[in-house]
């Protein structure tokens, strides 16, 4: 039984009557169970991407004299975070395709993941770089590599919302 999580917003019954064949209904139950878990799993790296870069800024405050130990124990943390994160996903999206026959959900879990790695990736590559630029304000090239990252990070947070947003509208029929 779910208690009100759903969001209200859909048209009633799903085409083509499926509520009436056997386990139709548990299968719903359990897509919806495994989408909501995916959210509070998406929520969990905002935040933690919050924590990420807020712990970047601190550790570029503390030039010249960086206090890398404390930084590289935020990597730490943040990498194992990241890590039950993609594990828990792949694990929804093993579920979805193996389980509960749904393959198109499971896809877009598949390329969520990609690009939330390349997300990662994007942003440990824009950290570098600004402290880079702080270290050597005279090169021009730092600069211009922080915007470029900057820039390709935008369009891999533009991604993932619009696979979110293509998960989103597939999985209307069973929310």
């Amino acid at each position: 039984m779910v208690s009100g999580t759903g969001s209200g917003t859909g048209t009633g019954a799903a085409p083509g009557g499926r509520e009436g064949r056997p386990g139709t209904e548990r299968t719903g139950e359990a897509v919806r169970e495994l989408l909501q878990r995916l959210r509070a799993l998406q929520s969990e790296r905002v935040e933690t991407y919050r924590l990420f870069e807020e712990g970047h800024r601190a550790y570029l405050s503390s030039a010249p004299h960086y206090d890398f130990p404390r930084y590289r124990q935020l990597v730490h943390e943040v990498t194992v975070a990241f890590s039950g994160i993609s594990r828990e996903v792949l694990a929804i999206a093993g579920r979805l395709r193996d389980e509960l026959g749904r393959p198109d959900l499971a896809q877009h879990l598949a390329r969520l993941q990609e690009r939330e790695q390349e997300k990662l990736q994007l942003t440990a590559q824009l950290q570098l770089a600004r402290q880079q630029a702080q270290d050597q304000p005279e090169v021009d090239a730092h600069q211009q590599e922080v915007q470029e990252l900057k820039h390709k990070l935008i369009k891999t947070i533009e991604a993932i919302s619009e696979i979110l947003q293509d998960l989103k509208y597939d999985s209307e029929e069973v929310e």
